[in-house]
Parts: structure tokens; sequence; C-alpha cells
């Protein structure tokens, strides 16, 4: 009785008779279909819903507030992440290969790292907002206007935008490790190193301002509780009381909610800025699909705001069946009342 050994399989090249070319890895059909299902779906509901929330907020004239213009620029940032950064990712991942050029590769990483800040230094802003609404309800009109925001929204995006493509359009994210860059970047691969240097300032990028808000939420709602308890023993005030009450009980309720954005932002992207740290001074050693897996639940960040909004904003429940029955499309309908009651 003999047998015979079968030949070993040849290898799968991302592109077939190209010299150089990066070796293919593909997924069997069914875990492939899971695979595009699950990060598609994430895609899908970063980009309608953010762009639900986006057109909530410039559409109805009772949403037009210093707070509401930052929730929906850092909308329109969760938004591009679900249209320029994970559809391709998706596919690089489940495919095994990037199949979309050297100069998009490099595009794709610089807005990946720009729209991350983006959201980082909106959310930052939205701390600061909120910590003047909670402290000082009465005079917040006058300290953080329509123009302040503004200015914030703008450095939200001048500042990361310019940040990213000065690191990795000039290839300073390499220094160092050109080697390791050119034995990783084969034809269909788009791996992106950071040098330590790098890496260490965007750890401290994240966690300064992510410390910085801890601290003004902290401090919110040990302000919030105080408050609640001199309602709480001040049922029978004055009318203009009355009317601060409503105001810090509104604010609080705000700061609650934008607060939930704040820790669901740092539990999605704490694991990926700590790997990247470790990563990066212990020579790259963390499993691709580890890293895969940090990369996903940060991406997967800019789709929760739109189900946080949904949870606990009721203005934003009604906006949505206004939007998706067309009734946005009626005349007059940007002055519809979002609010069941007014405070």
């Amino acid at each position: 009785m003999s047998s015979s050994a079968s030949p070993p399989a040849p290898e799968q090249l991302c592109y077939e008779n190209v010299s150089g070319s990066c070796v293919k890895s593909p997924y069997s059909p069914g875990p492939r279909v899971v695979l595009y299902s699950v990060f598609g779906c994430g895609a899908l509901l970063a980009v309608f819903g953010n762009l639900l929330v986006m057109i909530s907020v410039l559409h109805f004239r009772q949403l037009h507030s210093p707070t509401n213009f930052l929730i929906s620029s850092l909308a329109c940032a969760d938004f591009l992440v679900g249209v320029i950064v994970m559809p391709f990712s998706m596919v690089r991942l489940v495919e095994s290969c990037w199949y979309f050029g050297d100069s998009f590769c490099i595009f794709h990483t610089c807005c990946d790292v720009a729209f991350c800040y983006s959201s980082l230094f909106h959310l930052c802003f939205i701390s600061i907002d909120r910590y003047i609404a909670v402290t000082d309800p009465l005079a917040y009109p006058t300290k953080f206007t329509v123009s302040v925001s503004g200015i914030c929204i703008g450095l939200s995006w001048i500042l990361p935008i310019t940040y990213s493509g000065a690191v990795f359009f000039t290839g300073a994210n390499d220094d160092g490790l050109e080697e390791l860059s050119s034995a990783l970047n084969c034809v269909g691969g788009c791996q992106t190193v950071v040098n330590q240097n790098w890496v260490l300032i965007d750890f401290l990028s994240f966690f300064i301002p992510t410390l910085v808000m801890i601290i003004l939420y902290a401090n919110i709602f040990l302000v919030a509780r105080r408050q609640a308890e001199k309602i709480a023993t001040r049922e029978s005030s004055l009318s203009s009381e009355s009317y601060k009450a409503r105001v810090a009980k509104r604010e609080r309720k705000a700061a609650k909610t934008l607060g939930i954005t704040v820790v669901a932002f740092m539990i999605s992207w704490l694991p990926y800025s700590i790997d990247s740290l470790i990563d990066a001074y212990m020579g790259f050693i963390t499993p691709a699909y580890i890293y895969e897996i940090c990369c996903w639940c940060a991406y997967y960040n800019s789709a929760m705001n739109p189900l946080i909004y949904a949870l606990f904003y009721p203005w934003f429940r009604k906006s949505i069946k206004l939007i998706v029955s067309g009734q946005v499309l009626k005349d007059h309908s940007a002055t519809m009342n979002l609010f069941s009651e007014q405070m």
C-alpha cells in the first residue's frame, strides 16, 4: 500500500504576476460573510446615524445652540469615519489586501488619525461647554456663544488635519524604521508604522484631553449633586429661583448624556491607544488580529454616538420620525416644536 503526499497549495497573491506582491490570506466564505455583515452594519450606522444628527441640528431652528452645533460637527467627524475610513479598512481586513493604491493608503491613514483627534477635540470642547453651563447656568448664554462654538469647531478640525498631514504626508512617522516599513509595504499592503516619538506624542495627545474631560465631568457631577440638594430643600422658592432650578435641571441632564458619550469614546479608544504605545516600545509584538480588534473597537465609537442620542434625547427621536416620514420637506418644518415640555 503506497501513499503520496499532495503538493502544497500555491500561495495566493494580492496581485498575480506582480513582483513584490503581498501574500493573500483569504477567509473562507462563511467568516467572510459574517465579517462583511458586522463591519458593514457598523459603517452604515455611522453614516446614516450621524447624518440624521447633522440634519436634525442644522434643519430645526429649535436645535440651533452652541452645544448642538458642536454635537453636529462631532457627528460630521463620525460620519466621515463611516464614509472614508471604515469601508476601506473593512475590505483590507477581510481580503487581507489593499486594492486602492499607495496614495489613497496615505490619505486613508491621515483621515483615520485626523477624524479621531477631531472627535476628541470636539468632546473636550463640549465638556468645557457643559462645565460652564452647569456651574453658571444663567451666565452661560453670554459666555459660550455661537461665535465661541464656531471657534471651537474650527480648532477641532484645523489642528488634527494639520497634525495628521504633517506626520504622514512628510513620512516623519517612520523615521528610523525605514527597513521595517519597506519590509511591510509590499504591493497590495497598507501597513503604517509609527516610531516611538510619534507614538508617545499620540498617546499624550489622547491622554491629556481625556484627563481634562474626566476632571471637568467629575466637577460637573459634584456641582450637579449640590444643586439637586439645594433644589430639594427649596421647593417653595420664588419664581426666579424656580426658573434657576429648571435651567439647572436641564443643563445637568444634558451634561449627563454628553458625559456618557465621553465615557463611550474613552472605552472605545483606550485599548487602541495603549496597544499602540506598548507595540512601539516592545518591538511591534501585537498579533495582527488583536490590533484589528482594537482598531474596530475605536471605529465603532463613530456608530455609538447616534444610539446614545436616540436613547437619551427625546428631541432626537422625534426629529428622526420627522425626517424619515418626509415631514421635513414641508413648509415651515424648521420651526416645528421638538420638545414635549419647555424648561
